[in-house]
């Protein structure tokens, strides 16, 4: 099969085009053939050097692929040989054929297309396990979305504000901004020009918000506990900021808040099988009514890898950037 590796650690150039052997499907999993993957920033990480695969999973680059099951464990599932699905794998996305876990795996949403449905597991899956199930945002809660723009950004904000929450989102840029709040957030911070613990303070009437999507860390965590409303959740998802800040813990103490953060990529198919569940019966009734939707930016041929990375790393786009297999 086609298949994209990373040649050495290094800039985008180092994604290279090669034929790898088809993967061999163990008990648990299925085969599938591979229509669309998704361009995600731990992908960039892992060309980079900074981010291993976990043991055992594939070399080869890519977390969530839309295709069709081509063989496999299917004993006690509902799927079948030659059904449209998508699914989040460990590695191996970008790729004409991968093997995934069958707890991970999810049908295409009615009336999405391959493409559409790739943009969903990598995001969809990090979003409720970080937003709805650890930080547990409940009704009547207010969120503010770091990164708004970004292909975890956009699902956040759409899946939130879909289900009834106030949502604020920052971004670097007044496009973006637009974008952001074209998708549901009340309010999108621009924070080249703007504070954004000052914005959420003024929007709340000085109360804050209860929890905060994160994926940089670093300095905005002293912002971000003083933009927290008592009992407010930060959960951190990424480290793009850096990965040390300096806290007041005394009023993480006084005001009872939490800092919290995971990495879903090592964690087990039963752990992740049981978010694909619950997306299942909450969220995807919601796409096939197209409440929410996918926000495609740009769509690379898989041989043109390189360039998608190269557009990830810019951070130019709005959404997801994607890989066209077949």
């Amino acid at each position: 099969m086609r298949a994209i590796e990373i040649t050495q650690p290094g800039p985008a150039d180092v994604l290279k085009l090669c034929e790898r052997p088809m993967p061999v499907v163990k008990a648990g999993e299925v085969l599938i053939k591979v229509h669309a993957a998704g361009v995600n920033r731990p992908d960039v990480f892992q060309r980079m050097g900074n981010y291993a695969p976990p043991p055992g999973a594939s070399d080869i680059p890519g977390l969530e692929v839309a295709g069709e099951i081509v063989d496999g464990d299917l004993d006690y599932t509902t799927l079948d040989i030659g059904d449209h699905v998508c699914a989040l794998v460990q590695g191996g996305g970008y790729a004409e054929y991968v093997v995934a876990p069958v707890q991970q795996v999810l049908p295409v949403p009615k009336g999405w297309s391959m493409l559409e449905a790739a943009s969903i597991p990598e995001n969809y899956f990090t979003v409720w396990s970080n937003v709805f199930d650890r930080a547990h945002l409940s009704a009547g809660e207010t969120l503010l979305v770091q990164g708004g723009s970004s292909g975890i950004g956009v699902t956040a904000i759409q899946l939130a504000s879909v289900m009834g929450h106030r949502v604020f989102a920052t971004a670097g840029s007044d496009d973006k901004v637009a974008a952001c709040m074209k998708l549901g957030a009340e309010r999108g911070i621009n924070y080249k020009t703007e504070d954004f613990a000052a914005v959420v303070k003024s929007l709340t009437n000085d109360r804050g918000v209860d929890v905060i999507l994160d994926m940089v860390a670093g300095d905005y965590l002293p912002r971000e506990i003083a933009c927290l409303a008592d009992d407010g959740r930060i959960s951190i998802i990424a480290t793009l900021g850096g990965g040390k800040a300096t806290l007041d813990m005394g009023q993480v103490l006084r005001r009872r808040l939490t800092v919290t953060g995971s990495t879903l990529r090592p964690r087990s198919a039963e752990f992740k099988g049981a978010i694909a569940r619950k997306l299942k019966e909450k969220v995807w009734p919601m796409m096939a009514e197209r409440k929410v939707k996918p926000i495609i930016h740009t769509v690379f041929p898989l041989e043109q890898a390189a360039a998608a990375h190269a557009l990830m790393e810019s951070s130019s786009h709005v959404g997801k950037i994607m890989l066209q297999v077949i």
